[in-house]
């Protein structure tokens, strides 16, 4: 059975936690696409691992965890993310392979990103880590893949440098390279998740476009960069959290006013832990935005929520979320493309009583506070989507299901 499994608004949703909790029955994991641009968190009985190209399925011994071919590797970062890993006692030995297909990130790479976004007029806030650039690159037919580092007249082409760069990894990465449409076809019949990165809004097609990422984050990626056909997908979760964040510069229609709402910012990025994993940035942060939440499920074939972070607001007497957008007086429920319209939104909003209880402990959906019932049933009917899974902590343990994910 293949499971897919997305954020459904910018990214940060906490994929790589639900990921690793999933593991513990999967048997293989698939990242389909992004770079070491992402930076997904898990918390295993109070130890922190960040990953940013290994699938987060790795810390499992079950599993056997691919690179897909949607995928743009710095090779330095990988090793070096290996390397922790080994070190913290998660042993990757003939457990880590990467798609022949998967593109090279060159150091060159990294300092263009950073030109290219410097130069524009409206900076997009890349990471610098050269995922753009080489992106760009594989678009033009110009970049360098997995399957390239033994045609000897591609190598011949590249730049002195590019090939002092490889050479120390060339031995490894070879050794990881695999047919990955073959080794899924071999896996049929098993357990198999196909991790995504970044947030279905930040999608190079779907997303509030030219402040996307360059990679697809939709779950129709995670049949191209999955190596699988649309067909073969059984599942498709969406992760969001019980609020929105975003990093970097473009729309987010619900962020709340630094000037007049200072202390419910902080408060959520203080207690929400809202900083990059990857960069450190501090995220943006405001309202659950179910308009953009509703057309991330539609224009996804979202099958289930997955409700994170949502003891963050624990503590509150009130909250809200956002049912509409009002944009130059006229009132829309449609997510629309224009920049333009985005930036002008004064959101619509719903307000929901606070339940004044700690989440932590709670394990099943009638276990939650009568309020925060009320708050997941409303997201339920505005999205037309079930929440099949929520999250109240950062430990792998602080989750629950309530519908099963390995049945059709």
């Amino acid at each position: 059975m293949n499971v897919v499994v997305i954020g459904a608004q910018w990214g940060d949703e906490g994929k790589g936690k639900i990921v690793d909790y999933l593991a513990k029955e999967s048997q293989c994991i698939v990242r389909f696409s992004g770079g070491a641009n992402a930076g997904h968190t898990i918390v295993s009985d109070g130890v922190q691992y960040a990953l940013h190209l290994v699938p987060s399925g790795v810390l499992y011994p079950n599993n056997v965890v691919y690179l897909g071919a949607g995928m743009v590797i710095d090779p330095e970062a990988l090793f070096t993310e290996i390397a922790m890993l080994q070190e913290r006692g998660i042993d990757c030995t003939g457990r880590v392979f990467i798609s022949d297909r998967a593109h090279i990130v060159l150091p060159r790479y990294r300092e263009l990103d950073k030109k290219r976004d410097a130069a524009r007029k409206r900076p997009i806030g890349t990471t610098g880590r050269g995922i753009g650039t080489t992106y760009a690159m594989k678009s033009e037919r110009d970049g360098i893949r997995l399957a390239d580092l033994t045609w000897k007249e591609k190598m011949n082409d590249l730049e002195e440098a590019d090939r002092a760069f490889l050479a120390p990894f060339m031995d490894r990465l070879l050794a990881m390279k695999v047919n990955l449409t073959a080794e899924l076809w071999k896996a049929r019949g098993k357990k198999v998740i196909f991790e995504g990165a970044q947030g279905a809004l930040l999608d190079l097609d779907l997303g509030t476009y030219p402040y996307v990422s360059s990679g697809f984050s939709s779950s129709a990626g995670a049949a191209i960069g999955g190596c699988i056909g649309p067909r073969s997908i059984d599942k498709i979760l969406g992760v969001f959290k019980a609020y929105s964040t975003r990093v970097g510069n473009g729309p987010m229609p619900t962020e709340f006013s630094m000037d007049s709402q200072s202390e419910l910012y902080h408060f959520v990025r203080e207690t929400g832990r809202e900083y990059g994993v990857t960069t450190g940035r501090p995220r943006r942060c405001g309202y659950l935005d179910l308009v953009a939440l509703r057309y991330a499920c539609r224009s996804n074939s979202i099958d289930d929520l997955v409700l994170t972070h949502l003891d963050v607001y624990d503590t509150l007497d009130d909250i809200e979320a956002c049912v509409a957008y009002s944009i130059n007086g006229v009132e829309t429920e449609d997510f629309p493309a224009s920049i333009e319209d985005l930036n002008n939104v004064k959101p619509v909003l719903k307000h929901f009583k606070g339940w004044k209880a700690c989440l932590k402990e709670c394990r099943s959906y009638d276990k939650l506070p009568k309020e925060a019932r009320e708050y997941i049933d409303f997201i339920e009917k505005y999205t037309e989507t079930r929440v099949g899974i929520i999250s109240v902590g950062y430990d792998r343990n602080d989750t629950f299901i309530r519908n099963d994910v390995w049945s059709k």
